[in-house]
């Protein structure tokens, strides 16, 4: 792979050659590798399609769970996301023990405390890991699936971006099932307070508690905004904001 330093850019296939972009810098390879045909029905790349499968299944999966939080992984999210669950997904269906090779599946291995222990504390921002912004200790109730932090300093136990003047709390609970893909989530209120130095309870409350054959996800968000002239705008499209699998039951 070799990198493009040419006047024009390119994006697409010239020949043997294929142009693309990633995270702003253009790339150039040469095309290459086996006929897929021949993976597809050569009995030599059967494992070749068993790891194929899977991890088109990890994929999908993953897809599911963004899918199904909607606006909240919209507002916290890298450019990395995709892959980066991709990652995690594929260590979750490791945890599969009943399906055969091939057809291990993120379903099966969620079930498991392992697989549970594998995607618990995921932050679908890689920018904002929430144990790298908040610094204050909270509790959460799984039976309500409230969210508590108790005398909170923003000032201090927050890391904040330059130029933040508010941030905003907020919970979510999520139940999926990944075999039916159905899912149902429910948000808290979201409390909004000014970085400075007064202390504050915070409490965030869910709508309900759904339930379903799946799991349930409990999340907690941070989004920072600016304030002018009492209005609260986004920084720099929400890249510093902060959404983090707190549980998994």
């Amino acid at each position: 792979m070799a990198k493009s330093k040419g006047i024009i850019k390119i994006e697409g296939t010239v020949e043997d050659l294929t142009f693309y972009k990633h995270e702003g810098e253009y790339y150039v390879r040469k095309k290459g590798g086996i006929d897929k045909n021949r993976i597809a029905n050569d009995p030599n790349f059967v494992r070749t399609r068993e790891n194929n499968n899977e991890f088109g299944t990890s994929g999908h999966s993953g897809k599911i769970l963004r899918n199904a939080l909607g606006t909240m992984v919209f507002k916290a999210k890298d450019s990395r996301l995709s892959s980066r669950m991709l990652k995690v997904m594929s260590v979750v269906k490791r945890y599969d023990t009943t399906s055969a090779r091939g057809q291990r599946n993120v379903a099966n291995g969620i079930a498991t405390p392992e697989g549970k222990q594998a995607l618990r504390g995921f932050d679908f921002n890689g920018r904002a890991e929430l144990g790298s912004v908040l610094y204050a200790p909270f509790e959460l109730d799984t039976a309500t699936g409230v969210i508590t932090l108790a005398d909170v300093l923003p000032a201090e136990q927050i890391l904040f971006p330059q130029g933040a003047t508010h941030v905003s709390f907020q919970g979510a609970v999520l139940a999926l099932d990944f075999e039916t893909e159905e899912s149902s989530v429910a948000y808290s209120n979201v409390v909004n307070l000014p970085l400075n130095m007064t202390l504050n309870n915070i409490t965030l409350t869910p709508t309900s508690v759904p339930t379903g054959t799946g799991q349930q996800f409990f999340l907690l968000m941070l989004s920072f905004y600016q304030e002018v002239n009492a209005v609260q705008y986004s920084l720099k499209n929400e890249e510093y904001n902060v959404l983090n699998i707190l549980e998994i039951v």
